[in-house]
């Protein structure tokens, strides 16, 4: 999947920053799923609160010959996407289809709904391309029949894991902000209140006896949450600016609680 603010490029390197060993894997914000699927954890229960997104995964581990069987029936240019776009499946097939052609057609891979629910992400260009490749498609089924794959808040993952366990967690933040704007900036994505829950949940795994690592924005509000953690400074490039020039190199925060 694409996803604003995927971890793609984190997932080569976070190895250098795991524990030695451990039991089960969690990833409650799971988006992208790509640290998830560098890891190839042998045990993993993934969840985000994005039921559509959830259904995708679930769809792909279950039924991967219906996806491809799909997605191929489906041509990418304006037309075609406007009209998948409008469409409402009633099915959950049906709707892990639409979900992943629009993921893999729509600018940026954005996933944004108006007031009415209604997804309203333009059409990125690209006419005729695939939209998905077989054998990757195939793989990642393969890989999704050792999890569970559920939609659900974050701290429900958190109450199920055990000491041992490592949770890896990738809450929604924007970096694109100034300092006195970063609070209202991103309360539309997770609120203040959800960044103090998430931080909490994070302290108490950690005295259970749980692995616990969280990327987040780099602002000071937030390093000021996760006192106690080990904290790495992570640049990369960013992508998400619609014009090429003004995307530049930002830099997040990787919290690390070890027992």
């Amino acid at each position: 999947m694409k996803w604003a603010g995927g971890k793609r490029w984190l997932a080569a390197h976070i190895e250098n920053f795991l524990p030695p060993t451990f039991n089960r894997y969690f990833e409650p914000f799971l988006g992208s799923a790509a640290v998830f699927f560098h890891l190839r954890p042998r045990v993993a229960t993934l969840s985000d609160i994005n039921e559509d997104l959830i259904n995708a995964y679930a769809q792909v581990r279950d039924n991967p010959s219906m996806i491809v069987e799909g997605l191929s029936a489906l041509r990418v240019n304006g037309r075609t996407y406007l009209h998948i776009r409008k469409h409402k499946p009633r099915s959950d097939i049906g709707r892990a289809i639409r979900f992943i052609y629009l993921n893999k057609t729509a600018f940026n891979g954005l996933y944004r709904v108006n007031r009415n629910g209604d997804f309203n992400v333009p059409f990125a260009g690209n006419q005729g391309r695939s939209v998905f490749d077989d054998a990757e498609l195939r793989s990642a089924a393969k890989l999704l029949r050792r999890c569970q794959v559920l939609s659900r808040d974050f701290e429900v993952a958190f109450s199920e894991a055990q000491a041992g366990d490592l949770i890896y967690c990738d809450p929604p933040y924007t970096v694109r902000h100034n300092n006195n704007g970063f609070i209202r900036y991103n309360e539309s994505l997770f609120s203040w209140g959800d960044q103090r829950r998430l931080a909490a949940a994070a302290r108490k795994a950690v005295e259970r006896g749980i692995h616990v690592l969280v990327s987040n924005a780099q602002h000071e509000s937030i390093r000021r949450l996760y006192r106690g953690f080990r904290v790495e400074n992570l640049s990369r490039a960013s992508c998400m600016a619609g014009d090429p020039g003004r995307r530049g190199r930002t830099s997040e925060y990787l919290f690390i609680g070890n027992p």
